[in-house]
């Protein structure tokens, strides 16, 4: 791994563990997929589910695997859970997962190597830059890397004060939210010109007349009660 990008794949990954460690905290679970190599994503599971070392907590963690991603996601995981996706940028399934992670209110992360995803990917991206995908992914250099962040997210268990939650906005009108485009995802489309969609894990109604047809598990941009537009799936 080269020296020149240590500093910063070491931010990415004490901030992504610091947000693991407060999720876990409030209870969340971390589902995680690997399309591409299964194999990993069963393996970070197991990781963060079973307490190797005397003394540190199981952590609720579960492996997606199936044809069905985005639906099994959809059923099983709960707003203010996490979503860890482990591949290479151009795995088009893994990129359609966790572009819904705001839609369902859930945290995301990506670790990976190769190209990077692209900016707002998710949450937090946790790369390794300046390898080929396929070789990071067996020569153990992604295995060192979700175990490095198993590592650290228990490293901030061990200092209470790290885990209090963070302010949120509580104004009833907030200046800076409502100028915010929301990512959500279409449930169900009404009659009225309306659909029901999910965003941040929350059902609302939302006028979709000035949008293109939209079908249930569409994804759309939603500001001010209307959608603006569709967003188009990977390689549409």
């Amino acid at each position: 791994m080269s020296t020149a990008t240590a500093p910063t794949l070491a931010d990415d990954l004490a901030a992504a563990a610091l947000t693991l460690a407060r999720r876990f905290a409030a209870d969340a679970t971390m589902w995680c997929a690997s399309p591409e190599w299964p194999a990993h994503g069963r393996h970070v599971a197991v990781e963060f589910v079973h307490p190797v070392i005397v003394g540190k907590r199981a952590l609720p963690a579960v492996h997606l695997d199936g044809d069905d991603l985005v639906g099994t996601a959809r059923l099983l995981a709960r707003p203010g859970d996490v979503l860890l996706g482990i591949g290479a940028a151009d795995d088009g399934r893994l990129h359609a997962l966790l572009r819904r992670s705001d839609a369902w209110g859930l945290t995301s992360l990506w670790l990976g190597a190769g190209p990077r995803p692209t900016a707002g990917a998710a949450d937090h991206v946790i790369w390794i830059d300046g390898s080929p995908a396929t070789h990071a992914a067996r020569s153990g250099e992604v295995v060192m890397l979700y175990h490095l962040l198993w590592e650290l997210t228990h490293v901030v268990f061990e200092h209470p004060g790290l885990l209090e939650p963070q302010p949120t906005c509580t104004d009833e009108v907030c200046i800076t939210c409502a100028d915010e485009g929301r990512v959500a995802e279409v449930a169900a489309v009404l009659d009225d010109g309306s659909a029901e969609v999910v965003a941040a894990g929350l059902h609302e109604t939302v006028d979709v007349s000035l949008v293109e047809r939209v079908d249930p598990g569409d994804l759309v941009l939603v500001h001010a009660g209307v959608a603006i537009s569709v967003l188009q799936e990977p390689g549409q």
